[in-house]
């Protein structure tokens, strides 16, 4: 059979052919294509005199975000175009690894002289290409799929130009802009002027003019809309609006974790490659400090008169730095990270997302997607905030100055077990003593505790007290008459109140850190709750006690860019899946956070709410 005029391979795919036509190639008209429409792929082979294993390629719908057809300027051009965009899985450039490349195919369809029907031609392939790309491919394998957005979709879109380095809207306009008008997706750009902004205006704004929310930033301000949606009067309805995640911060935990629930290789900061080959080479050296000279990017970041105190303490440890810290090749960029989750905001995907509800000493309630920290995690994300024009690198910074000084606070923590998990706590040492509430007297009273144990406590502690940092605290979540809003809460009695008997209690003691995650991701390449899913209906606790030192330390956040913290056997560290917590902290300073965000320092409480918000997750 002549090549060039071949029948498409019916055989090639699994699904029939639904459409057939033999085009050329926009860029190249001598070229000439059989391309074949099935349930699942686009498959385009070229009319050669070559093998036809070799010119053909199947393009896999699953991958395609959108499809136009259109007429050229040149009215003397009877020919209409066809153009199908792609983001496919490819292997990096001079590293293992994929990650999610644009790739547009173009086609020229002229089988007649008649530009309409030519047009007519081309919309019918793109109608088709559009409504099988729109049908999911396969279930989600962590069963989270819940509905798909309605198309075309009308989506507002909350971009905070000042986020991470800055570059938030460089970004939207270099890959979000075109990857949105080429799925179809109409969208209004809105950019935040001040704190607070986004959460006044999805306060008030008329939701029944958007299928979705979409925040660009870090995650402070998706922060920001979760709480203003929470405020409505008209909460319940407001809450299950989709809402979607875009990195354009520093800290991009959330986009991370819907990178990672994709079944992608988990992400990490956009420097990684240059950064840590730097970073990891200077913690392995065993030089001294003179023959050491610091990165760029760290003299941009700590300021001179701290580098001697990092490269004095840190080339005196016996650490094999070199070994566990290769650089991963699986790890990502935070630009492949933006097109990963970019290409499944266009996939529209829906799913439900815990939400945890927290309250405040002083009665005020909030609500988070993320994480809550107290110590060490808190530190080092508030006082990093110096060096938030490097990206992601802050973190790192941040990391190395609180270790040369570690600190440890003083406080009493307790939690409800998850009912599935309420003998799993991952623990290295049976020193760590836990009693039963008995519901008689205050779970958390330091005179039912044994003897208060000498500890030496850093006695500067945090630098950041409540009224003198420069981030502000949160508001409260409050309905618009004033009581506090959303679902009420079955498992956290009042503050001041003793906690019910089946709660366990951590005796008082001394800690360097308590994280509480109910997302995969604490940031880009920190894997902190490898176990997590949007709506697992759990927090994920984690507390270290003193005693650990600052290599252990150190080692167990590096082995968290993978999940491995969580099997390290560490005895200081323990991990339980929890439904609600109460902290008590008994240190006169410090710092908690609530999804990154300040908030007022005293005894808190939070439980879980299972599957309240929406989440796009692709």
């Amino acid at each position: 059979m002549d090549q060039r005029t071949a029948e498409p391979d019916r055989n090639y795919s699994i699904s029939p052919v639904s459409l057939y036509g033999e085009f050329t190639l926009t860029g190249n008209p001598k070229v000439r294509c059989a391309v074949s429409l099935t349930e699942r792929d686009l498959i385009v082979q070229r009319l050669t005199s070559a093998p036809a294993g070799r010119s053909k390629v199947a393009l896999s719908l699953k991958d395609c975000v959108g499809c136009r057809a259109y007429r050229a300027d040149d009215n003397a051009d009877p020919a209409a175009y066809l153009a199908v965009y792609f983001y496919p899985l490819t292997r990096r450039w001079m590293s293992p690894g994929r990650s999610r490349h644009r790739a547009e195919h173009s086609f020229r369809v002229a089988a007649l002289q008649d530009p309409r029907a030519n047009l007519e031609e081309a919309e019918k392939w793109a109608r088709a290409v559009r409504e099988r790309a729109a049908r999911p491919q396969s279930p989600r394998s962590d069963g989270g799929a819940l509905s798909v957005l309605s198309r075309p979709s009308r989506m507002m879109l909350l971009v905070n130009p000042q986020s991470g380095k800055g570059q938030a809207l460089t970004l939207y306009n270099n890959h979000i802009q075109p990857m949105l008008n080429e799925a179809g997706v109409t969208h209004t750009l809105v950019i935040t002027e001040r704190q607070n902004h986004a959460r006044e205006l999805v306060k008030e704004a008329d939701m029944s003019q958007w299928d979705a929310l979409v925040i660009m930033s870090g995650d402070g301000l998706l922060f920001e809309v979760i709480n203003g949606l929470l405020e409505r009067a008209d909460w319940e309805e407001a809450i299950r609006t989709p809402m979607g995640i875009l990195p354009g911060g520093s800290g991009n935990g959330l986009a991370a974790s819907v990178h990672h629930y994709s079944g992608l290789p988990a992400p990490a900061a956009a420097t990684m490659r240059g950064r840590d080959q730097s970073l990891h080479c200077f913690l392995s050296s065993r030089t001294s400090r003179r023959s050491l000279s610091p990165p760029r990017w760290l003299q941009q970041a700590v300021l001179q008169r701290l580098w001697p105190q990092c490269v004095w303490y840190y080339s005196r440890l016996n650490v094999g730095f070199a070994r566990a810290t290769r650089i991963k090749a699986s790890l990502v960029s935070t630009e492949e990270l933006l097109v990963s989750c970019g290409f499944l905001l266009c996939q529209g995907l829906v799913a439900h997302m815990d939400l945890v509800s927290i309250h405040l000493c002083s009665g005020l309630r909030l609500f988070s997607f993320l994480s809550m920290a107290w110590g060490f995690v808190a530190d080092v994300d508030i006082e990093s905030e110096k060096y938030r024009h490097v990206g992601a690198a802050r973190f790192t910074v941040g990391t190395l100055v609180r270790l040369a000084s570690l600190r440890v606070y003083r406080g009493r923590l307790a939690y409800l077990p998850a009912p599935e998990d309420d003998h799993s706590e991952v623990e290295g040492s049976r020193n760590d003593v836990t009693l039963r509430c008995n519901g008689q007297a205050s779970s958390l009273d330091p005179s039912r505790d044994s003897p208060r144990p000498k500890t030496f406590h850093n006695s500067c502690h945090s630098n950041n007290s409540c009224k003198a940092r420069g981030r502000r605290e949160s508001a409260p979540c409050r309905s618009a008459s004033g009581a506090l809003a959303g679902p009420p809460d079955s498992l956290l009695p009042p503050l001041d109140q003793p906690l019910p008997g089946d709660w366990v209690v951590v005796q008082e003691e001394d800690f360097v850190l308590m994280l509480a995650m109910y997302q995969s991701h604490l940031a880009e390449d920190l894997l902190a709750a490898p176990d997590a899913t949007p709506d697992d209906g759990v927090i994920h606790l984690f507390y270290v006690r003193a005693g650990i030192s600052r290599a252990a330390l150190l080692k167990l956040f590096l082995a968290m860019e993978k999940g491995a913290h969580v099997g390290a056997n560490c005895r200081h560290m323990v991990h339980a899946k929890v439904r609600a917590l109460r902290l008590e902290p008994l240190s006169p300073k410090g710092v908690i956070t609530v999804d990154g965000e300040v908030v007022e320092y005293g005894p808190v409480q939070a439980e879980v709410h299972r599957g309240l918000g929406r989440l796009i997750t692709g």
